[in-house]
């Protein structure tokens, strides 16, 4: 018994100091290749939002290591663990349409008329975020706006690859749109709404349903930094905010792989521009290009970047990246034209920015109105800090007001 006790003491001692070494190496190593830049607002929260990041998903590779759990299950358990409670202003229920759980946010004040209805995509670049790590967000838009708002648990990478989390959030919103009646919804008035990888989402639902004359004509779409396009990682913002938290360029660019094929043996190619030949790049050039970007958003280092060619092998893995439904930016003019009104949120300090000042020239260049909100001193994933007790950043909070 005694010689039990002492090897399970050893274990855990072993398994402890392992654990510090393992998390003080990842934040070393992810440190030297991070920067919080001078013009992020109260850069320490940040940093301590980054090391709890790192912390996460070091512990969940030794879980992965020693047999007990992947990697991403341990780190979507941790996302997911925090349950609110009851809401005094909101009924709030689960259900399926068409297959794909969806939460839904009902204001409990009676209306005179009929509310907007709000399709909620989340973030987590497709492979994180849940119904539950929205939650707090989509209460707040569905109590401050008074808005029906029905947030979408779509199928995640890598188990389930591009098309299914756009086919489950495109049958989920049609399904509403034909049972709207059933929430007190206004038919004219139905918005679709997401950020980051959900922000795509709701880009690739709305061209989609741009086309569709059986079903009411879309409000709005609302896209809260969204990752629209993966033909060009060396973009302005690519450059500058490379090893900004919350999302450095290679991880951009590793889960549209993962949701793609759920696999990043190119990853290499696709950050140095070598995955897609260049005379497609060319084709796509008068609207994924360095040239279309305010001068403004330039100065801070951009350097222009060579074309480079690819192998027929490489294009072969990853040619769907010149598909709408995966990257709406690269949709016809015919297309963009019949959008709806928009909403376009970006952050300075985010890799992504210029994929959303990119959509907003295109959407413009079509005749489609546009609302363009910047945050100066923001940063990838900072709308959903805007409730975080200590750790929340005003400038989420006044991102979120805009977009209510």
């Amino acid at each position: 018994m005694a010689v039990v006790y002492t090897l399970l003491v050893l274990f855990l001692a072993v398994f402890v100091a392992g654990f510090i070494l393992l998390v003080m190496g990842a934040i070393n190593f992810d440190f030297s290749n991070s920067e919080i830049p001078p013009g992020v607002n109260q850069p320490v929260k940040l940093r301590i939002i980054h090391v709890m990041l790192i912390s996460r998903a070091v512990v969940g590779k030794i879980l992965e290591n020693i047999g007990i759990c992947s990697q991403v299950s341990f780190v979507r358990y941790m996302q997911g663990r925090k349950t609110l409670g009851v809401d005094p202003k909101l009924f709030i229920k689960d259900l399926w349409f068409e297959k794909v759980p969806v939460r839904i946010y009902q204001p409990k004040v009676p209306s005179a008329s009929q509310r907007r209805g709000v399709m909620y995509f989340h973030g987590g670049g497709w492979v994180f975020g849940s119904l539950e790590t929205h939650e707090k967000l989509c209460r707040f838009i569905a109590r401050e706006s008074e808005s029906v708002v029905v947030s979408v648990g779509y199928r995640l990478a890598p188990e389930h690859k591009y098309p299914a989390a756009y086919e489950d959030c495109l049958n989920a919103t049609v399904h509403f749109m034909k049972n709207m009646e059933h929430y007190g919804v206004d038919p004219a008035n139905i918005i679709v709404c997401g950020d980051s990888a959900g922000g795509n989402l709701a880009a690739a639902v709305s061209q989609t349903l741009a086309g569709r004359s059986d079903l009411p004509k879309l409000r709005a779409q609302i896209l809260i930094y969204p990752g629209l396009q993966a033909l060009d990682f060396n973009l302005p913002s690519y450059q500058q905010n490379r090893g900004v938290p919350l999302l450095f360029r290679e991880r951009a660019a590793f889960y549209m792989l993962q949701y793609l094929n759920g696999n990043a043996s190119n990853l290499e190619e696709v950050l140095e521009g070598s995955h897609i030949p260049i005379d497609i790049k060319l084709n796509y050039r008068k609207w994924v290009s360095p040239d279309n970007i305010p001068e403004k958003f330039k100065v801070r280092g951009y350097k222009p970047h060579v074309l480079l060619d690819c192998t027929t092998e490489v294009y072969e893995t990853v040619k769907r990246f010149c598909e709408p439904n995966l990257c709406p930016l690269l949709a016809e003019d015919a297309v963009v034209h019949q959008l709806p009104e928009s909403f376009i949120l970006t952050c300075e300090y985010d890799v992504l920015r210029d994929d959303g000042l990119l959509y907003k020239k295109r959407l413009e260049d079509n005749g489609v109105r546009v609302t363009w909100y910047h945050l100066e001193d923001g940063f990838h994933g900072i709308i959903n800090s805007f409730d975080s007790d200590w750790l929340s950043f005003s400038s989420g909070k006044r991102g979120l007001d805009n977009i209510v």
